[in-house]
């Protein structure tokens, strides 16, 4: 709103003024306060409350409380759901038709939600709402996560008073490096043993509820609730694994049966669903060796604890509004999931997902001496894709998957006790996460803003669930007519009961698969009649070709108006993208003293290309130690650093090889200069290319060796580029631990950057 008038009255004396506050604009009267908990990579059949053997007793309150919704839907990915939660918009229209990381140049991909698509919280917040998030924040672009911004797409820009979270797509829930507090990166895990960021965030939101209570009692509060769990890597504190020894013994095809029997029961599935076949692309349980079937086991009961100690601080959050006493007028909205289960694992499961996104499976060989470390800050792990197959029974396919109900089925429950009397009913009505902000704005009473902040807003997109709420409306048809989903060129659309949509050609644990070339035309499709066959298990696309015609017609009529056009499934493609930010087009990057803490889209780009980087320091008496300058940690990047007074660059190649560069002598008091330059082969592949490094002092060189190969694509990403200490976990803990402050004066740490060994119009620069 714009600024009102002056209502009172100015005289020359203050004596014969009349005086007048300018009105604010509040909350309607009894207006709730609503509580959106969003968790990550859960399948529709990993919780209890839709039929898992996981207990989700939070998510079970919730539904008791009011209501379960069974078709209900996101997007497959991260980025694109989240965007969609916060702005009633299909993930294309405000930027996010793929994650952050992979953002391109075109609209409905550019990581950008602009100030024409305002948040929820923005409309909450100028009507009087409190607003806060807690949790994960995947859609900041990539290259405006640094330390100086800009944060205009920070959540203080999108409408949140208060932030308390990690930036990206994961982090460790040990020693998480991009860990923030408004716009200020935090290390509380420093010092502490067996502090964990679900429980820090649960304590975080509870003492903000407090706060907000006793400050405000009077003023209601926005809270977008954003867990780790259940993205690798796993992280639950260890008491948790203990409980769910032997669960998981009978193997994932029996865990699909016994999941998909409790679904019926719970009536979660209409009586004429059908359990879909496992796939040939997954090996059955029965095949696996004694040692493969140890390492699954193993995995999946730390990914269960997991899930179980997340919705357990969920609860926790919950039970401090009813301590409050708000419990009555709070509309909880709990999705599990952001899309389906995730089989970014690959066939056998990984100690380290960050090999995973550079394309290197792990053998079971290798990952059996780590499995008493699993879901410690020893790994960074991740399960095999057939407990991620399971976990979205009954339906086909997983996370990145568009085209199929297990990539975009997700369990949702609502309460709100002063509204909702139907407690404990179930709704089967087709949704969309698009649908939440207008369900939020009609539960309210606030209409929908045609303006904000002095910009004309394109209309929301989604259409209000507040009908289901009543009893009277259980069975109502969905006022959800047409939905389309694309993820990578996988894609479908629903309408009017009917879903059209095209088959997988390759799976996304198969990180060396290569999709069709002609993405509009080089896909197959299907078509499923959802009212007879609720989980896609039979394909009518050759017995109404018309119809799959006319749906085929219609996606592409949705994807003009959505933005999703132009259509890409070359994920390397996008990795490689040249985006904007203020490391662009670079060749020298100095930094002075101590700090920094940047992101991996705003630090020095030295992957896949020659580069030279000088440390200019002096040594006091006694000798210096310490980190000069470092990006990455255990799980991989480099280190920079002196040790034992001797100068080290080592090369952290994914927790699987460590290649160092050593000087043989202790650098003595004065000035040096210390320089690693690295020359790749003059021919070979684009990524990961091997080469020769030299590591000099003063001009001499004290090492130089081979190494075969490099990290093709990401460093550790929640670690930060840290000069002079290291604020994350050690390149090599045989070497150090944190901080390992730099004890000498560090002058400078320059980089500068040669040619790439990438195609040129894929290059940073």
């Amino acid at each position: 709103m714009p600024p009102g008038r002056f209502e009172g009255t100015i005289a020359p004396s203050a004596r014969e003024s009349t005086p007048a506050w300018p009105p604010t604009l509040g909350a309607p009267e009894n207006a709730p306060n609503v509580l959106v908990i969003l968790t990550d990579d859960v399948g529709f059949g990993a919780p209890s409350t839709f039929g898992g053997i996981i207990e989700t007793p939070a998510l079970e309150r919730v539904a008791q409380a009011g209501l379960r919704y069974t078709q209900f839907h996101t997007t497959a990915l991260c980025s694109p759901t989240r965007a969609s939660l916060l702005t009633g918009r299909n993930p294309h229209s405000v930027g996010f038709g793929v994650i952050s990381e992979l953002s391109t140049g075109f609209p409905g991909y550019n990581a950008i939600i602009g100030a024409d698509t305002a948040t929820v919280a923005e409309t909450l917040r100028q009507n009087g709402y409190a607003t806060s998030w807690f949790g994960k924040n995947h859609n900041v672009p990539p290259w405006e996560a640094s330390p100086t911004g800009p944060f205009t797409r920070w959540p203080q820009g999108m409408g949140f008073d208060f932030f308390y979270g990690f930036v990206g797509g994961d982090t460790s829930s040990w020693q998480p490096g991009n860990l923030f507090r408004n716009t200020t990166r935090i290390h509380p895990f420093l010092g502490r043993p067996g502090w964990n960021l679900s429980t820090a965030m649960a304590d975080e939101a509870i003492a903000h509820i407090r706060t907000q209570q006793e400050s405000a009692p009077g003023r209601p509060w926005f809270i977008h609730y954003a867990p780790i769990g259940t993205h690798a890597p796993h992280h639950p504190p260890p008491e948790w694994i203990e409980r769910f020894r032997g669960r998981f013994d009978m193997g994932w095809e029996a865990l699909r049966e016994r999941i998909f029997e409790n679904q019926r029961r719970l009536g979660v599935l209409p009586p004429n669903a059908v359990l879909t076949p496992w796939p040939e692309q997954l090996p059955r349980w029965a095949s696996l060796s004694a040692d493969e079937r140890r390492l699954f086991i193993r995995q999946v009961e730390v990914y269960a604890a997991f899930l179980a100690y997340t919705d357990h601080e969920i609860g926790r959050v919950i039970q401090a509004i009813e301590d409050a006493g708000q419990i009555d007028n709070t509309l909880i909205i709990y999705i599990s999931g952001d899309n389906g289960a995730s089989s970014e694992g690959q066939l056998r499961g990984t100690p380290n997902e960050v090999a995973y996104f550079n394309g290197i499976e792990t053998p079971v060989a290798a990952q059996l001496p780590l499995m008493d470390a699993w879901g410690t800050d020893r790994t960074y792990n991740h399960m095999a894709a057939g407990w991620a197959w399971a976990f979205t029974t009954p339906y086909r396919w997983v996370k990145q998957v568009g085209s199929h109900f297990g990539g975009t089925r997700n369990g949702m429950a609502i309460s709100w006790p002063r509204r909702i009397a139907d407690r404990g009913g179930i709704r089967h009505q087709f949704h969309h996460v698009i649908d939440v902000v207008p369900t939020i704005l009609e539960a309210i009473g606030i209409p929908e803003p045609n303006t904000v902040n002095g910009v004309p807003q394109r209309p929301i997109e989604g259409v209000s669930m507040a009908y289901t709420f009543d009893a009277a409306n259980a069975q109502a048809p969905t006022r959800r007519r047409t939905q389309h989903f694309e993820m990578f060129g996988h894609r479908g659309i629903y309408h009017d009961g009917w879903f059209a949509n095209t088959t997988p050609p390759n799976p996304p644990w198969d990180s060396a698969g290569q999709p069709p070339a002609d993405v509009v035309n080089g896909y197959r499709w299907e078509l499923y009649n959802l009212a007879e066959d609720p989980t896609q298990s039979r394909d009518l696309a050759a017995q109404h070709p018309e119809r799959l015609r006319d749906m085929q017609q219609l996606f592409l009529v949705e994807a003009t108006r959505f933005g999703v056009l132009p259509m890409a499934n070359s994920t390397l493609d996008r990795l490689l993208v040249q985006r904007p930010g203020f490391s662009a087009g670079r060749t020298e990057f100095i930094y002075r003293g101590l700090g920094i803490g940047l992101t991996s889209d705003s630090s020095p780009p030295i992957l896949n290309r020659a580069y030279r980087v000088t440390a200019e320091i002096e040594v006091p008496a006694g000798g210096a130690n310490g980190m000069l300058a470092t990006q990455g940690g255990r799980f991989g990047g480099y280190g920079f650093y002196l040790r034992e007074g001797r100068p080290v660059w080592t090369w952290n190649f994914l927790d699987i090889e460590r290649v160092k560069w050593e000087g043989t002598e202790a650098l003595p008091p004065g000035r040096h200069s210390i320089v690693f330059e690295w020359r790749p082969d003059a021919a070979g592949p684009p990524v990961g290319r091997g080469g020769v490094g030299t590591l000099s002092v003063n001009g001499r060189s004290v090492a130089e060796r081979r190494m075969e190969r490099t990290i093709p694509f990401y460093m550790q990403w929640d670690e930060p580029f840290d000069v002079g200490q290291d604020t994350g976990t050690p390149v090599d803990d045989r070497d150090y631990q944190v901080p390992f402050r730099f004890t000498g004066t560090l002058r400078s740490v320059q980089f500068n950057l040669g040619a790439s060994t990438l195609p040129q119009a894929a290059a940073r620069n």
